[in-house]
C-alpha cells in the first residue's frame, strides 16, 4: 500500500511501512565482508541455495556486457506460458495480453445488500455506503457454490477494502493529511464504512461475470461491524476499553490488506496498517508509548477520525489500537456469522494468512509483516483439521504455535516458536503471559533475533510443489552494512522473491509444520542491465522484468502469477501481473500479462478452480501526485465525466473460453 503519513512538523512524508521500522537490523560491515569472502558461501550460491553479493555483481556485469554487444534476450524461451506478453507503459486505461478480455465485476459504490441506492459521488451518505461496495479493494477469494464443490461458474466473491483515498472520494478535499482533516464527521463515517470487506454472489452467464442482486449471501462487513475476540489474548487488560470492559468484543476491522482461507471453507481477512487511524499525545507520553512506537502509532495519524470518534483518540482509549492488527475469520456461507479476531495467530501488520496442510494434517498459515526490516511468520494449529466435520474446526485457530523465521546464510530456515516462558519470552523481559507475547508479537520476535526482511508481504505455498514463496516488496532503507544472504541488495527499491523449501517438498508428504527448511532466491526484481542485482531467467524479455512484487497466486499447473505495488515510483512503469514457471527450463522466466491504469496497484490475484477466470482487485486508480476528485489522472473504469476513479474487481477471461495462460 503506497500510503504516506505526514509528520507532525514540516518535512518529507513518511511511508507507513517506515513508521514502525525494526530498530535492530543486526549486521556489521565486518560480518558482511567475512561472508562475501567465504568460498563456501559462494559455492552455496552457485548451487542455488543462496547468492553472494559478489556473484550477483558479476552476473549483472555480464548482462551489461551482453547488452552492450547488442545481444537481444529471447522473447519466449522455454516458458510454458502461451500468451504474447504486453509491454511496459503507463496510461489512463489498463491492458491485457492479446486474446484476453477484461470484465468489470463490481466497483466502489455498486450495490451489495438489498435495495442499495445507485452510486452518486456527489450525494454520498453513511447509510448508502454501508450497503454498497467499499473502497480500495485488495484481497479476493472465490468460494464456489454450492459449498464444497469446485464449480467455476458460480460462487461467492469475498473482497477486502483496505483504506480510503479521501481526496479522490470527495470534492474539495485536497491532498495529504491536511486534506483529510477537511473531511466532515459524516464523510469520515463514510470512510469508516467503506473499510472492511464485501461478500457478493457472482455468476458467469454466456461468458460474462455479474453480481447476483439481492442474494441471501450478499453482505458488508465494515469498520463498525461487531466482532468477537478469541484465543489467548481475549479478555486481557490491554484489550479492555470503556465500551468493552471484557476485552472480548470489538467494533469493526480496519486496513484489511490480503488474507486467506481455510480447508473448512471459512475466510481470513488480515489487518495491516491499523496504526494510521489513531491519534493522541499518549503516542509519545503514555504508558504504552514504546509499544505504540514499535507498531508505528504516532501522535498524528493519517486520518482525523479521532476528532469525531473517541475510540480513535489515544488519550481517551489507549487500548483501542491493541484490538487491531489481527487476523479475522468468518464464514462467507453464513451471512449471520460473527467475525472472530484470532489472537493466537499474532498481532502485527498482516499482509495475509495463506494455508498449507502439513503431512500430519495440521494446518499451517504463512504470514508476512509488511514493514521494512520486519519478519516472516507461520502459525501451526495444535491438532489436525477434520475434513468430515466442519463444526469440529470452528475454533482450530485458537490453539497452536506461532513461529518467526530466521534465515541462515547456509541456506537453512529456522522457525522459532513464540511461546511464553521459552528463551527470552519471560516476565523478566516484560512478557507476563502468552497473551502479552501475542499482543506485542513484534517485540517478541525482536528478542528471538528473527531475520529482518525487505518488507515481507504475501507468503504463499505452491500447491503443485509444496514450495513457499515470499514476496519482498522493497527496502530502500537497507544499507550496505545491513545486507545478508537472503536480503543481498542494499537500497533494495525493487524487491525480490524468496523461495522456502520445506522437508518433503515435491512429494505428497510435505512437512509444512517442520521447524527447519531450506531457502533460495527465486528472482531479484528490477530492470536487468540497469538495476544492480536484478536477476531472472536469462531468456526474460525487455517486457518481462518487474518491480515491487506484492501478492501472488498459483494456477493448477504450479505457475506463479505475481502482482506488483510500487513500480511507478520505483521504476517509472505501471504495476501489473507477471507470470512464470516455478520449475523446469522456464523457471523464473517472467512474462507481463496485465498492466494497471495510472495510479493503481494490482491486488488479490485469484483463479477459479478451472483456471478459466483470473480475478484481480485494482486498487487506488488515479492515485497520482496532484490527482483529486475534481481533476483525477484517470476516470477508470467508467471514463464518465464527473465520475471519479473507482477501485474495482475485474475478471480476465480468454476470448475463446480457454484456460488462462495456456
Amino acid at each position: 500500500m503506497p500510503e504516506t503519513m505526514e509528520p507532525a512538523g514540516h518535512g518529507k512524508p513518511i511511508e507507513i511501512e517506515d513508521i514502525g521500522s525494526n530498530p535492530n537490523p543486526r549486521e556489521t560491515i565486518g560480518d558482511v565482508m567475512k561472508r562475501r569472502l567465504s568460498r563456501r558461501a559462494a559455492m552455496l550460491g552457485l548451487g542455488g541455495a543462496a547468492a553472494a553479493a559478489t556473484l550477483v555483481d558479476q552476473m549483472v556485469a555480464a548482462a551489461d556486457g551482453a547488452l552492450a554487444q547488442g545481444v537481444v534476450p529471447m522473447t519466449d524461451g522455454p516458458s510454458t506460458l502461451g500468451f504474447t506478453e504486453i509491454r511496459h507503459g503507463m496510461a489512463q486505461r489498463d491492458a491485457v495480453a492479446e486474446g484476453y478480455e477484461i470484465q468489470t465485476v463490481i466497483r466502489w459504490g455498486d450495490a451489495v445488500v438489498g435495495e442499495a441506492p445507485a452510486f452518486n459521488p456527489m450525494a454520498q451518505t453513511p447509510a448508502a455506503q454501508e450497503v454498497q461496495f467499499g473502497y480500495n479493494n485488495d484481497f479476493i477469494d472465490f468460494r464456489p457454490l454450492p459449498q464444497g464443490s469446485r464449480n467455476s461458474d458460480s460462487g461467492l466473491l469475498v473482497v477486502n477494502h483496505e483504506y480510503t483515498d479521501t481526496q479522490l472520494m470527495f470534492a474539495g478535499i485536497g491532498a495529504g493529511r491536511a486534506g483529510r482533516l477537511r473531511a466532515t464527521a459524516e464523510q469520515s463515517r463514510i470512510e469508516l464504512l467503506a473499510h472492511g470487506l464485501s461478500v457478493v454472489e457472482i455468476r458467469k452467464t454466456d461468458g460474462r461475470w455479474a453480481v447476483v442482486p439481492n442474494s441471501r449471501y450478499n453482505r458488508r462487513i465494515t469498520g463498525e461491524t461487531p466482532m468477537r475476540i478469541s484465543g489467548p489474548a481475549a479478555g486481557h487488560d490491554l484489550l479492555k476499553t470503556a465500551a468493552d470492559p471484557t476485552g472480548t468484543q470489538v467494533l469493526g476491522t480496519l486496513n484489511n490488506c490480503a488474507g486467506g482461507n481455510t480447508p473448512w471453507g471459512t475466510v481470513i481477512t488480515s489487518e495491516e496498517n491499523f496504526n494510521q487511524y489513531f491519534s493522541g499525545r499518549a503516542a509519545t507520553t503514555g504508558a504504552q508509548a514504546e509499544a505504540y512506537r514499535r507498531y508505528g502509532i504516532a501522535a498524528e495519524g493519517t486520518y482525523g477520525w479521532s476528532r469525531f470518534v473517541d475510540r480513535f483518540d489515544l488519550d481517551k482509549e489507549p487500548n483501542e489500537p491493541n484490538r487491531f492488527g489481527w487476523n479475522v475469520e468468518f464464514d462467507p456461507y453464513d451471512p449471520a456469522s460473527v467475525p472472530v479476531k484470532r489472537t493466537a495467530m499474532g498481532r502485527f501488520k498482516h499482509e495475509g494468512a495463506t494455508h498449507a496442510i502439513s503431512a500430519d494434517g495440521r494446518v499451517v498459515f504463512y504470514q508476512g509483516d509488511d514493514e521494512r526490516f520486519d519478519y516472516v511468520y507461520k502459525f501451526v494449529t495444535a491438532r489436525p483439521w477434520n475434513p468430515n466435520d466442519r463444526a469440529a474446526n470452528r475454533d482450530l485457530l485458537d490453539e497452536g504455535t506461532l513461529h518467526v523465521a530466521r534465515f541462515h546464510d547456509d541456506g537453512r530456515v529456522e522457525w522459532l516458536p513464540l511461546v511464553h516462558g521459552q528463551g527470552p519470552l519471560t516476565a523478566a523481559n516484560g512478557f507476563a503471559n502468552q497473551a502479552e507475547v501475542l499482543i506485542n508479537t513484534r517485540r517478541a520476535a525482536d528478542l528471538l533475533q528473527a531475520t529482518p526482511m525487505d518488507r515481507p508481504e504475501d507468503v504463499e505455498a505452491n500447491p503443485a510443489t509444496g514450495r513457499v514463496y515470499v514476496m519482498l516488496t522493497n527496502n530502500g532503507n537497507r544499507t550496505a552494512q545491513q545486507v545478508n544472504r537472503v536480503n543481498p541488495r542494499a537500497a533494495n527499491t525493487h524487491g525480490h522473491v524468496v523461495e522456502i523449501i520445506p522437508p518433503g517438498a515435491g512429494t505428497n508428504a510435505v512437512d509444512h509444520a517442520a521447524t527447519e527448511a531450506r531457502w533460495a532466491i527465486f528472482l531479484m526484481a528490477g530492470k536487468p542491465g540497469t538495476d544492480a542485482g536484478a536477476r531472472y531467467h536469462r531468456a526474460t524479455s525487455d517486457a518481462g522484468w518487474l518491480s515491487c512484487p506484492d501478492n501472488c497466486a498459483f494456477d493448477s499447473k504450479g505457475r506463479i502469477w505475481i502482482a506488483t505495488d510500487g513500480a511507478p515510483s520505483a521504476a517509472g512503469v505501471a504495476d501489473g501481473i507477471w507470470a512464470a514457471d516455478t520449475m523446469g527450463a522456464g523457471r523464473a522466466l517472467t512474462k507481463q500479462f496485465y498492466r494497471a491504469p495510472t495510479g493503481a496497484e494490482v491486488c488479490g490475484p485469484c483463479f477459479t478452480p478451472d483456471d478459466r477466470t483470473l480475478f484481480l482487485a485494482i486498487q487506488h486508480p488515479g492515485d497520482d501526485a496532484g490527482s483529486t476528485f475534481e481533476r483525477p489522472s484517470t476516470r477508470w473504469p467508467d471514463f464518465a465525466e464527473g465520475m471519479p476513479p473507482r477501485p474495482a474487481v475485474i475478471a480476465i477471461v480468454r476470448k475463446d473460453g480457454g484456460e488462462i495462460g495456456s
